[in-house]
């Protein structure tokens, strides 16, 4: 349970309370940022252009929650201490709704919030329970706290049924974050009217189009998935060259800005993808139907073809397009591949369509080869899938294997996203051209520089300037000299948590990671705004016409927001995963299994195992009988007496000690 704050007198007591902070006569500075608390109730406080964030003990919070946008005031400074202060007001609240599990106190409910960032339970009068019985999950409201020394009040909103129930748990989890899963009334109504209206409304689509449905055409994507967002086609011209086209799903034709339906996928930001369903940004008639390029219907896209000189795939030389072309297509897909078929037919070199699989294969490799040379890092993310029975528990989790074909199709997105973002740029030169851009910063050169004076240690020879920015060519060769070394998960994981996160800004700075100038997200509008954004902008410039000022206050506003959703919607996928990782281990405890070092903090060693990607932590308590030292700057603790060490990707043996449902840990112990 969290810490509660009783006011006596008003409610029995149930926790002990938090101490009134004391008065505080100090008229030093005031500060404004965003605060980050911890599971513990201690909070900091991130201040532009500061060194290190403001420290708020708990008793100085003054009922500011996570990411709320507050005031601080500033304590007095300590020499050799962080800076502290106090919470005086918060100015923009971020998160009011908690799921949360109800008990029962004599005369009223207490919500003992799931969150483990909400550090104080919530009382719910009888009267506000909305039928919920003591013991089941729910949604609720913080309808009242204006008193730090109180618990804050609330209300049900949504009884969410029986902890530990499958459904319940994934629907807690996206419910927890703000977002919803069910669409409403009116904006299911306007999608379903557009589907009624469909002959009409493809019909009118066809005018001014480019029509290839007589072109070769198919999709390959997961064997689950049911939207099917971007299909390539490849034919040889007459001229002896080689057309690809990329084509993407014209979601703008259907959703129209202002509509009730444009207005929630812009809230929603995009799809949110669990471990056993997707929650869609539009309704499924459009998502799955509509806007979706199945097989053997006329469907409209949005495409970016390129040619390319047959001889690109014979020649030792990088691949290069010798025309390019933007606008609205209507095409109909010859076969949809699921990416294990179409990896099968390549390597049976036989079976329907394999000349022009081999075709794009040779050319994506080509394409992937040239991006690497330029600086692109190649991160291989590994990715879990889970095997659930009919109660929706995983008997089953396995690493998802990343073939040709996914990387076929990787590449030829990455490649229409890049052009299309240059395209723009080029149409800017005069004038600058609004537009949302995919940017990926520099990554964090105290790290970087810590990461080379390690490496250095170590016996590589490298050589940065302490103030030098390391481009991501060079980054990407010092990744290479580690190659067939023990250490290269280890530097390669230093190297990813020094990384920037990739982000929707109306501002280009380039994408780092990816090496390039200029980049966009143009082949997902199904289940990404930012997509559609893109799609209605280019639109505009391939008409010769501007972007309005208006228009630019809206997108820079609309980028801004989808990051956020962005991130919402990642943290509920990692929250399923991590759910389904701990009840699969709860099976399991005392069984041993290899592992992979993946984080190093003073209070203890995160492990990953390997094959389900389980992560736990092996405690400094549980560590023997040594005392271990956290050193920060070399990814490792060293034992004082036996100066054994435990480093960041050292590879490892961990047996199960624990793993608890509740607060989704799993305690691991080295053997």
């Amino acid at each position: 349970m969290h810490n509660a704050i009783f006011h006596y007198g008003m409610y029995p007591m149930h926790k002990k309370p938090i101490k009134s902070p004391p008065r505080n006569d100090n008229k030093g500075r005031f500060v404004e940022g965003i605060i980050n608390v911890t599971p513990k109730g201690v909070g900091y406080v991130e201040v532009p252009d500061t060194e290190e964030d403001i420290e708020i003990e708990s008793q100085f919070l003054n009922t500011a929650l996570h990411k709320d946008s507050v005031r601080v005031l500033l304590h007095p400074f300590i020499q050799g201490e962080r800076q502290r202060g106090e919470v005086t007001e918060i100015l923009v609240r971020n998160k009011m709704e908690y799921v949360g599990v109800l008990e029962k106190n004599s005369g009223f409910f207490f919500l003992v919030p799931q969150d483990q960032r909400m550090y104080v339970d919530i009382i719910i009068p009888l009267a506000d329970s909305g039928g919920a019985e003591a013991g089941q999950k729910v949604l609720s409201a913080i309808t009242k706290w204006d008193d730090p020394k109180k618990n804050p009040e609330g209300r049900v909103i949504k009884i969410i049924g029986k902890p530990g129930d499958h459904n319940v748990e994934m629907q807690a989890i996206v419910l927890d974050r703000g977002l919803r899963p069910d669409f409403p009334v009116n904006v299911l109504e306007e999608a379903q009217k557009i589907k009624q209206n469909e002959e009409a409304v493809v019909a009118e689509g066809f005018a001014a189009r480019r029509d290839i449905r007589n072109i070769t055409t198919f999709t390959i994507d997961p064997v689950d998935a049911k939207d099917f967002d971007d299909a390539i086609s490849v034919r040889d011209l007459p001229n002896g060259e080689l057309e690809i086209g990329v084509h993407i799903a014209d979601v703008s034709h259907y959703v129209i800005p202002g509509t009730d339906l444009d207005t929630e996928a812009a809230r929603r930001g995009n799809s949110i993808y669990l471990v056993d369903r997707t929650i869609p940004m539009l309704p499924e008639v459009l998502s799955n139907d509509l806007c979706s390029l199945n097989p053997n219907e006329d469907k409209l896209t949005f495409s970016a073809i390129f040619t390319f000189p047959k001889s690109t795939l014979t020649d030792g030389k990088h691949p290069k397009i010798t025309s390019q072309w933007f606008g609205k297509t209507v095409i109909n897909s010859n076969k949809r591949f699921t990416y294990e078929e179409a990896q099968g037919i390549l390597d049976a070199k036989s079976g329907i369509f394999y000349d022009e699989l081999l075709t794009l294969n040779t050319l994506a490799k080509k394409l992937r080869k040239e991006r690497e040379e330029r600086g692109a890092l190649a991160f291989e993310h590994e990715e879990v899938r889970f095997e659930l029975d009919q109660d929706g528990k995983p008997v089953r989790v396995y690493k998802k294997i990343l073939q040709d074909t996914n990387k076929l199709v990787e590449e030829f997105m990455l490649l229409a996203n890049k052009k299309v973002a240059h395209y723009v740029h080029e149409l800017g030169k005069k004038e600058n051209k609004l537009f949302v851009y995919r940017v990926h910063d520099e990554p964090d050169q105290e790290r970087i520089q810590n990461l080379i004076e390690f490496l250095n240690k170590l016996g590589y020879n490298v050589k940065i300037g302490k103030h030098q920015r390391i481009s991501s060519k060079e980054l990407g060769d010092i990744l290479k000299m580690t190659e067939g070394e023990a250490e290269k998960d280890m530097i390669q994981t230093a190297a990813i948590r020094s990384m920037a996160k990739a982000i929707y800004s109306t501002k280009n700075i380039g994408h780092y990671g990816l090496a390039f100038e200029h980049y966009t997200h143009f082949t997902s509008p199904i289940r990404r705004y930012a997509d559609l954004m893109v799609h209605r902008l280019l639109e505009i410039y391939l008409a010769g016409k501007h972007a309005t000022q208006e228009e630019l206050h809206r997108y820079a506003g609309l980028s801004s927001y989808t990051n956020q959703m962005e991130q919402l919607a990642a943290d509920a996928e990692r929250a399923s995963i991590k759910y389904k990782q701990v009840e699969y281990m709860t099976e399991r405890v005392g069984m041993v299994f290899d592992g992979v070092i993946s984080g190093v903090t003073e209070w203890g060693v995160y492990v990953e195992e390997k094959e389900t990607k389980s992560e736990g932590m092996v405690r400094m308590r549980d560590l023997g009988n040594d005392f271990y030292v956290f050193d920060k700057k070399h990814y490792q603790i060293v034992g004082e007496r036996t100066k054994k060490r435990y480093r960041l990707g050292d590879t490892v043996r961990v047996k199960v000690k624990r793993a608890n449902m509740d607060q989704r840990q799993i305690d691991y112990e080295f053997v």
